[in-house]
């Protein structure tokens, strides 16, 4: 069976397509915009002109899917449209105009779902999951593979970058206003107080644009799927310093990031709080998340 997945999140649209065959997915295709919806908020309101890109984006994808005759299409929305006061109204109206039929995800199912598809291919029994989101981050506890705590923190690398920085990249004194936002918020997870975890496993955009940093300026190894958590404190403030980068910098963000150079940083100060507050020291980075936990809960079930 051939199953398409479009994740609707805060900082891309995506679309994932997979070969299911018994109790085994295989990926086969992909397709991405990144639209940054959470700009699109307007005092917590998604805007008329945030609907209409999702509209369009969908509309493309629908093409696509039906000039393969893919017909299995589920998609979902994560933080941008769940969190807004309009969020059943914009779903509708996308509902409506598109015929792609959205599920709004809760934080605790995204981080659920998020749980199941990571760590599957990972050799951490015990441990902390993190998925830093363009508009929420999510924290999953677990012990000998069962969760015992989770939470979603309505916080994320778009929405910090948004509030505190107006330009590609931000300054030192934007840097420290980012953190004191985050610590701000991670206190609040009172249910997390205690908790210590010396490895976590880092799923989504921010840590997978933080592992292709980290490979080109410590390991040259692009397969390298393992970090010292302290090389991010180095890494935010080699770029974030002046709200600029010469040119041997420039090259590193363009060439290993594209996608990810306007919201990396701030990405990375959630990342380097949480790794603070949790004693963290290793970082391993799963490739898989959020629609692959969806298809081995609610498909192969």
């Amino acid at each position: 069976m051939i199953q398409a997945i479009i994740d609707i999140g805060s900082n891309t649209v995506r679309m994932a397509i997979y070969d299911i065959e018994g109790d085994k997915i295989e990926f086969i295709h992909k397709k991405k915009h990144m639209l940054g919806l959470a700009a699109y908020l307007d005092k917590n309101v998604m805007t008329q002109a945030g609907i209409d890109k999702v509209c369009e984006i969908l509309d493309e994808y629908k093409s696509f899917l039906q000039i393969f005759s893919i017909d299995n299409v589920i998609a979902f929305t994560t933080a941008a449209l769940r969190n807004c006061h309009n969020s059943r109204e914009a779903v509708g109206e996308i509902i409506n105009r598109t015929g792609i039929d959205i599920r709004i995800l809760s934080g605790d199912q995204e981080a659920e779902y998020d749980y199941v598809g990571a760590t599957r291919n990972i050799n951490m029994d015990d441990g902390l999951l993190v998925d830093i989101g363009g508009g929420s981050t999510e924290l999953v506890y677990y012990k000998n593979r069962h969760i015992k705590n989770i939470i979603s923190l309505p916080i994320g690398s778009l929405g910090l970058k948004t509030e505190f920085c107006n330009s590609v990249i931000p300054n030192n004194d934007e840097v420290e206003k980012m953190y004191v936002k985050v610590r701000e918020i991670m206190a609040a997870a009172t249910d997390f107080s205690d908790i210590k975890s010396e490895s976590i496993c880092g799923i989504g955009g921010t840590y997978k644009g933080t592992m292709a940093l980290y490979n080109a300026l410590y390991t040259n190894d692009k397969r390298n799927v393992m970090a010292d958590s302290g090389k991010i404190k180095e890494m935010i403030s080699r770029f974030g310093k002046n709200g600029r980068l010469n040119q041997t910098d420039a090259v590193i963000f363009m060439k290993n990031i594209p996608d990810r150079i306007n919201t990396i940083i701030s990405g990375m100060v959630i990342a380097d709080v949480i790794s603070d507050k949790f004693g963290v020291k290793n970082i391993v980075y799963s490739d898989s998340g959020v629609r692959e936990g969806f298809i081995y809960s609610e498909i192969i079930k």
